[in-house]
């Protein structure tokens, strides 16, 4: 949902779902409990281009990489590629369903709750993300017994 919230806020795709990513990898660790840091690491190879961008008022470190916008945390870029790896092939196949799934439910929400870390997790994310696993769980897990 992080990532077609992105989407339907007006980033590119590949930048969307590095948004997603990155927004999975973040709230996970805040779910642990960070470890002590001096502050965002900056990926070496993209030193010139990496910077602050907002979304509304939830803030990722960024850098640009050929003309792309892409999302960093603790050193490491989130790649589209990444992204196919460590959440589109969870889904068996049916990815695609789920995207455009999750791109309607994001999409009849206001920009201002979009805009708002805060509103998107206690109107959008929230009240639905435990349906909407179980459900695209349960359709992964009939894709991949017909496989």
């Amino acid at each position: 949902l992080q990532a077609a919230r992105a989407k339907t806020l007006g980033l590119p795709t590949a930048s969307a779902k590095s948004w997603g990513l990155n927004r999975a990898i973040y709230y996970a660790a805040a779910k642990r409990g960070f470890k002590g840091g001096k502050g965002p690491a900056k990926p070496k190879k993209y030193t010139a281009s990496f910077g602050e961008f907002h979304l509304g008022d939830d803030k990722a470190y960024k850098v640009t990489a050929a003309g792309s916008t892409l999302f960093t945390i603790g050193g490491e870029v989130q790649r589209p590629e990444d992204f196919r790896r460590q959440i589109e092939q969870r889904f068996v196949g049916t990815f695609k369903d789920a995207w455009a799934e999750a791109l309607r439910i994001v999409g009849v929400f206001s920009k201002p709750v979009l805009e708002s870390q805060q509103q998107f997790y206690m109107q959008v994310y929230r009240p639905r993300r435990d349906v909407l696993a179980a459900k695209w769980t349960e359709q992964a897990t009939k894709t991949s017994q017909k496989i």
